[in-house]
């Protein structure tokens, strides 16, 4: 679907830095067919904004306070040009990774500036991935989450994963236990299961996930079955395979 031409392309301009975005800001008013909708000194403004704007273009810095740059677009989506623009060349192949139009790594100059917008025009309205598989492929290979982001209307929650007891599967969807409460997420449990430390967590079930922590006891259930009885007396269905994983990992842990 081809955009209007004559209508304006609405940016949004990311960055803690106060600096940084008059630069932006600044280098875009060249370009009157682009309208800076709002700037965002965090990841928490970003999200409220690029929710409550629908933006076409975003240029978004990634080390933050409170929430990074890919942390950012897990929660707001991809239907949208994203450049990325930060001090920090370590980012650039992640960012590349989650289908970013471009990298402006601080300073650069005009001259890159216009070739990353150029760049960034020719892209609009293509379709991107989802924002789970993007959070995945924004971490480094072999590391996993340390935490979990969480939107939940115009909240966002950090659920540090020491603290997620289980996750269980709904649909498209997976509910994150932590603290007595539970979180509602968009991403499939074989996502999730990707974005964790295996030694530490475990797919018991097909529906369930468990933090290995939390698990106290497994109690047979029936003629073939099994439950998982955690530290707060959750019980939750062990398949078979399940209970080879978890005995052989709860074996290690505490031999």
């Amino acid at each position: 679907m081809s955009r209007d031409p004559e209508r304006k392309i609405r940016a949004v301009i990311v960055d803690d830095e106060e600096l940084a975005r008059r630069l932006v800001r600044e280098m875009l008013a060249a370009h009157p067919e682009v309208e800076v909708a709002a700037e965002c000194a965090n990841g928490f403004e970003a999200v409220k904004a690029i929710g409550e704007l629908k933006p076409e273009l975003v240029l978004l810095d990634v080390q933050m306070p409170k929430l990074d740059g890919f942390e950012v677009l897990e929660l707001t989506g991809t239907d949208m040009a994203v450049i990325f623009v930060t001090a920090y060349d370590t980012y650039a192949m992640r960012a590349f990774d989650v289908h970013a139009v471009d990298y402006l790594l601080k300073p650069f100059s005009e001259a890159r500036f216009e070739a990353a917008l150029e760049r960034a025009k020719s892209r609009l309205g293509q379709p991107a991935p989802a924002p789970a598989e993007l959070a995945r492929a924004a971490r480094p290979p072999a590391q996993y989450a340390e935490r979990i982001v969480v939107r939940d209307g115009v909240k966002v929650h950090i659920i540090p994963v020491d603290k997620l007891g289980y996750a269980e599967a709904q649909d498209d969807y997976v509910a994150l236990a932590s603290g007595g409460k539970k979180f509602l997420k968009q991403q499939t449990i074989s996502s999730l299961e990707a974005c964790l430390d295996p030694a530490r967590f475990v797919r018991i079930h097909r529906s369930y996930i468990v933090n290995l922590e939390r698990v106290a006891r497994i109690e047979p259930y029936g003629k073939d079955s099994k439950l998982a009885i955690l530290t707060d007396g959750t019980q939750l269905p062990v398949s078979r395979s399940g209970y080879a994983r978890l005995a052989t990992l709860l074996g290690e842990t505490r031999a």
